[in-house]
């Protein structure tokens, strides 16, 4: 037995330094990603990113590793991380420049990854904090950080690190234009020449973003910007769309809030407002990219209504204004993956067509009950339960809001309209990124934030996401197209689904007859409670022969229902431990061998092409 042990080791040993003999030798430049969905495979968009540096970066990675010994998934994702880290730094070829740090408590260490900002999470009752995150800094005092590797966004992993790499090396901070149809701003209502306070999406765009307001849409106008923000943009003229589109084909990105009734969009003067004067759409640029809004359609949806206040006072659910909770967003898209819901009031509906070289991702849609709704419903509506009676479902989502990217020809084929003063017409882009959202109130106040004065500062308090939906938009699309095209990864961390599986029968085997037993010992208990109330002699219980053959019988029984149970349990552990040799076996013994196999084979085919061409 001793022997055979000996010799199992000796061959391991052998095969492993065979095959790291041979890796080195023949395959030293080579790195193989086997791994399900390509986890240590750098996207296209990072490597043209980290090639674009121009100056050396510092990336500091602080992961407290003696404070998580008990914590194993995460120093596997930490494990995860640092060698992503290691790829990249290995890819940039001097002009990044790795430290991975342990920020012992009360260390030096730690005093550097407080200094940064990152986050420290108490992980014991002894009060050691642990940093799992990283900063980086360039030649210019430029500093950026991940303040914590949440694990929940592990398949955002690559995204996240690449756009502080991207944010270090951009030289100056991208210019965000917003054109909008309604005053989004602070401002005077002619009406009652009061001041009417900013949106505070816009504020919160503002404290991120360099934001120029435009008051036309010309060339001149959109060429100092690098995204476009249209905010409900009606009564756009030929000349208005021919500019928003040459701005797109030289590769501008384009975010879209279009509406089929914005019920923010108020006349200046009172008086009756005729249905469709609050409509706006881009069907004449977007058509073209396979994407229209239906005219004159809302969209409604009795599974993701919102209850709003009834004709008589009761709470009732109104179609038309509804609140997208996780299932119905992108999941996929680092936009919409992290956010919990958006509301949104009188949402117009999306068609999508297949254009070739066009890409398009909804990131909101409806659910299978949501469907159509006539605008004119909305024009004088007093009770939502009005829209409930002849409300039909389409059967099938509907869209609100979508992603769209790749190669995409000008809305425009012919050249630029009769009356447009342009120099070089372009008829197609490589670089298409555009979102189209069917909704301008989604941006409103009144549908994600309350706004309260405290001490005389404004607090806000958001109870929805609309805005982290629109300042992920715009954080997204204001990065290179290198980086919008890095999307999401799969996740490091993959349950033993066999091993859980077999625990899970183990388990309900167990707790079948851990019920059986208690529902023995409950009769049995009744029973002696019985005898213990009619037979009392001198003050001592007292049992019958059968009583006492029955208790026994009892005892028995439980003995050997705990016997099955540790039985069960044995063989749980048993059937555990055979599927992990299984495991070891096939790691350490057979996949060396088999790429050791593969490698020979290949210098082996590499000699005999030699030896034939000589």
């Amino acid at each position: 037995m001793k022997l055979n042990a000996t010799l199992s080791l000796i061959l391991v040993l052998v095969t492993f330094l065979l095959f790291t003999v041979v890796n080195n030798y023949m395959a030293s430049g080579v790195r193989v990603d086997l791994t399900e969905n390509n986890l240590y495979t750098v996207s296209d968009g990072t490597r043209e990113i980290i090639g674009e540096l121009e100056e050396p970066i510092n990336l500091y990675f602080f992961f407290s590793g003696k404070v998580s010994q008990d914590l194993t998934s995460l120093r596997a994702y930490a494990r995860r991380v640092q060698e992503m880290l290691e790829e990249y730094e290995l890819i940039a070829g001097g002009n990044i420049r790795l430290t991975v740090i342990d920020p012992e408590p009360f260390s030096e260490e730690e005093d550097q990854a407080a200094s940064f900002g990152l986050q420290s999470v108490p992980v014991n009752q002894a009060g050691d904090e642990l940093y799992f995150g990283l900063a980086g800094t360039n030649a210019l005092d430029g500093e950026e950080v991940i303040a914590f590797f949440q694990p929940d966004r592990e398949e955002f992993l690559e995204y996240d690190v690449t756009k502080l790499i991207h944010s270090l090396g951009a030289e100056d901070r991208p210019t965000l234009g917003i054109y909008s149809g309604i005053p989004v701003e602070s401002s005077v209502d002619p009406r009652t020449f009061q001041q009417v306070p900013g949106w505070v999406f816009r504020d919160q765009l503002e404290e991120l973003f360099q934001i120029d307001t435009l008051e036309e849409l010309d060339s001149e106008s959109l060429s100092g910007i690098n995204l476009l923000l249209l905010v409900h943009p009606k009564g756009l003229s030929e000349t208005d769309i021919y500019a928003v589109d040459q701005f797109v084909m030289v590769g501008g990105k384009l975010i879209a809030f279009i509406d089929p009734l914005a019920e923010m969009d108020q006349p200046e003067s009172p008086g009756m407002q005729m249905p469709g004067g609050s409509s706006s759409n881009l069907n004449r640029l977007t058509e073209a990219w396979g994407v229209s809004m239906r005219e004159g359609q809302v969209l409604g949806d009795p599974a993701v209504a919102l209850l709003v206040g009834g004709a008589d006072g009761r709470p009732v659910r109104h179609l038309g204004i509804v609140g997208f909770t996780p299932e119905y967003l992108g999941r996929e898209d680092v936009v919409t993956a992290d956010l919990e819901i958006i509301n949104m009031s009188t949402v117009g509906i999306l068609d999508i067509d297949s254009v070739e070289g066009v890409r398009a991702e909804p990131l909101i849609v409806s659910s299978d009950q949501g469907g159509a709704l006539d605008t004119i419903q909305f024009q004088f509506l007093q009770n939502p339960e009005e829209l409930i009676p002849g409300f039909s479902s389409a059967g099938e989502p509907l869209v609100a809001a979508v992603r769209l990217s790749g190669k995409a020809a000008s809305a425009f084929p012919e050249g630029p309209p009769g009356e447009s003063e342009v120099g070089q017409h372009l008829s197609a882009t490589e670089e298409l990124q555009v979102v189209v959202v069917a909704d301008s109130d989604v941006l409103s106040d009144r549908l994600w934030v309350q706004v309260q004065n405290f001490f005389g500062q404004q607090i806000a308090s958001a109870f929805a996401d609309n805005g982290s939906f629109v300042t992920n938009l715009v954080d997204n699309l204001s990065g290179s197209s290198a980086l919008i095209d890095v999307r999401s990864r799969g996740q490091y961390t993959r349950p033993f689904e066999v091993v859980e599986n077999l625990r899970r029968e183990a388990e309900a085997q167990y707790l079948q007859s851990a019920e059986d037993l208690q529902a023995q010992l409950s009769e049995t208990e009744r029973q002696l409670a019985e005898l213990e109330s009619t037979r009392i002699e001198d003050g001592l219980l007292t049992l019958t022969p059968e009583q006492e053959a029955a208790l026994l019988q009892f005892q028995d029984e439980k003995l050997r229902i705990r016997k099955e149970l540790r039985d069960v349990r044995h063989q749980l552990d048993k059937d555990i431990e055979q599927l992990g040799s299984m495991l070891k076996i096939v790691n350490i013994l057979v996949m060396p061998l088999l790429l050791t196999g593969l490698l020979l084979a290949f210098r082996i085919l590499g000699l005999g092409r030699r030896s034939s061409l000589s």
